[in-house]
C-alpha cells in the first residue's frame, strides 16, 4: 500500500516545491504547457501579491512514497464577501490520479476552513477570481494560453466523487483571425453617426500609475454584477504592471471612449507559452538567454485577450452596443498586424453573463474553453461526521 503524507506549507523550500508541482505531475500531458517557476513565484507568493493581504491562508503538499503528487491552497477573506460566492475557498488543485491523495488534500483544507467557522467552500480560485479560475471540463487538447488553468481529464469526476457539485462555469471563446480580418475597414467608428463620439487610444505605458486608476475604475464597474466578484484593487494591477510592459506588445491595450468618457479597455497578450513550453519552467541557467532572444524575434501564432471591461451602465443601451460593437473590431484590428497570428482567445466569461457573451459570439468567435468552479456543503459533512 502506497504511504500518503499531506504537508503544509511553511518556509522558503515548501514553497518552491508547491510552485512546481503541476510540471512535475503532468509532464508529457496532451494540452499541458509548464508555466515557468518565476511567474509562479510572483502569483503565489504572499509578499509578492497583495491578494494575500485579504485573506487568511494555508497550502499544503501531498506526496505518494515520498514523491510529489499533488497540491491545495485554502483560504478564507478576512472582510470581503465575494458576491453570491463563499469567502472560503480552495485553489492551486493539481494530483495525481488517485483517489487518497486527492482525498487526503481536500480534507486537509476543508478541515483548516472548517475550524475557521467556513460552512461552504468555493473554487478552485488560484489565488482568486481574476487569477486562474476553475477546473477545466472541455477543451484539454486545445491550446494551452497564458495565464488559462489546465486540468487534466480526470479531475472533474474526481471531484464530484468527493460531493463537489457544480457552482459556475467560466468560458473562453477562440476568434480565429481570417483574411476578411486582417483587411478589414475602420467598421464602426467611421459611421457618420458614431464618427465624432467614440474614439480608441492606446495605453500610455510611459504613464501606467495615472492608467491603472482608470483600468481599475472600468473593471471593477464592469464586472461588479458578476458571481464571485471581488474589488481588484490598484495595489493588485501595480504588481503586474512591470510584467506587462515585457511582454505586451505597444498597442496591445486601449481604451474606448464615448464623448469623451473612457467606457471600455483590453490588454491583448501573446501567449507565451509558444516560447516557453519547451523550458520545463526553468530559467537557469540555459533557459533565460533562449527566452529573451525569442521575446524579441518569435512571431506569434496566438495571443489572448487577458483583460477587459465595459462599463455596466452600457450593457443593455444601443450606445453600449456601439462601444462593445467597436471593442470587439478593435481587438480584431490590433492582432491582425501581427501577420503571423491564427487566433485570439477571449477569456474567460461567466456562463450566465449574456451581456457580454451575445457580442462575442456574434463577431463569429467558438467557445474554445470550459472551466468550471466547484461548491461543496461543509456543514453537511461535518453533520454527517457527528451522527
Amino acid at each position: 500500500m502506497s504511504e500518503i503524507k499531506i504537508v503544509p506549507v511553511n518556509g522558503l523550500g515548501a514553497f518552491l516545491d508547491f510552485c512546481k508541482v503541476p510540471r512535475l505531475i503532468y509532464e508529457g500531458l496532451k494540452g499541458f504547457a509548464p508555466q515557468l517557476d518565476a511567474e509562479r513565484w510572483t502569483l503565489l507568493g504572499s509578499k509578492l501579491n497583495p491578494h494575500y493581504k485579504s485573506v487568511d491562508w494555508q497550502a499544503w503538499i501531498a506526496y505518494r512514497d515520498g514523491k510529489l503528487a499533488g497540491r491545495i491552497q485554502a483560504q478564507i477573506y478576512k472582510t470581503v464577501v465575494p458576491l453570491g460566492a463563499s469567502p472560503a475557498q480552495f485553489g492551486c488543485l493539481d494530483v495525481i490520479e488517485d483517489d487518497a491523495v486527492l482525498s487526503g488534500l481536500l480534507e486537509a483544507a476543508e478541515t483548516w476552513l472548517r475550524d475557521r467557522g467556513a460552512g461552504l467552500i468555493h473554487g478552485p480560485f488560484s489565488p482568486d477570481v481574476w487569477g486562474e479560475v476553475g477546473v477545466l471540463v472541455e477543451g484539454f487538447e486545445t491550446v494551452p494560453m497564458i495565464l488559462v488553468p489546465w486540468s487534466p481529464p480526470y479531475l472533474s469526476a474526481m471531484l464530484e466523487k468527493r460531493g463537489y457539485v457544480k457552482a459556475r462555469d467560466v468560458i473562453s471563446y477562440r476568434y480565429d483571425i481570417s483574411e476578411k480580418d486582417r483587411n478589414q475597414d475602420a467598421g464602426i467608428i467611421a459611421r457618420p453617426e458614431w464618427r465624432d463620439r467614440l474614439k480608441i487610444r492606446t495605453i500610455d505605458l510611459n504613464k501606467i500609475k495615472d492608467e491603472a486608476k482608470l483600468i481599475v475604475d472600468i473593471f471593477n464597474d464592469a464586472w461588479s454584477d458578476n458571481w464571485g466578484y471581488v474589488p481588484f484593487t490598484y495595489e493588485e494591477f501595480m504588481a503586474s504592471a512591470d510584467s506587462l510592459k515585457f511582454i505586451m506588445p505597444p498597442e496591445g491595450g486601449f481604451i474606448v471612449e464615448l464623448d469623451g468618457v473612457a467606457q471600455a479597455f483590453g490588454v491583448i497578450l501573446p501567449n507565451l507559452n509558444e516560447i516557453t513550453q519547451d523550458l520545463g519552467g526553468k530559467l537557469l541557467p540555459f533557459g533565460l538567454p533562449k527566452l529573451i532572444s525569442r521575446l524579441r524575434k518569435h512571431r506569434y501564432k496566438t495571443m489572448r485577450l487577458a483583460l477587459f471591461g465595459i462599463r455596466k451602465a452600457l450593457h443593455r443601451k444601443a450606445a453600449g452596443g456601439a462601444v462593445i460593437l467597436a471593442f470587439i473590431e478593435e481587438s480584431r484590428r490590433r492582432t491582425r498586424q501581427y501577420t503571423s497570428v491564427e487566433h485570439v482567445e477571449f477569456g474567460w466569461v461567466l456562463e450566465d453573463n449574456l451581456g457580454m457573451r451575445r457580442p462575442i459570439e456574434l463577431s463569429g468567435a467558438k467557445i474554445d474553453k470550459v472551466h468550471r468552479v466547484y461548491g461543496k456543503d461543509l456543514t453537511a459533512v461535518s453533520a454527517a461526521k457527528t451522527a
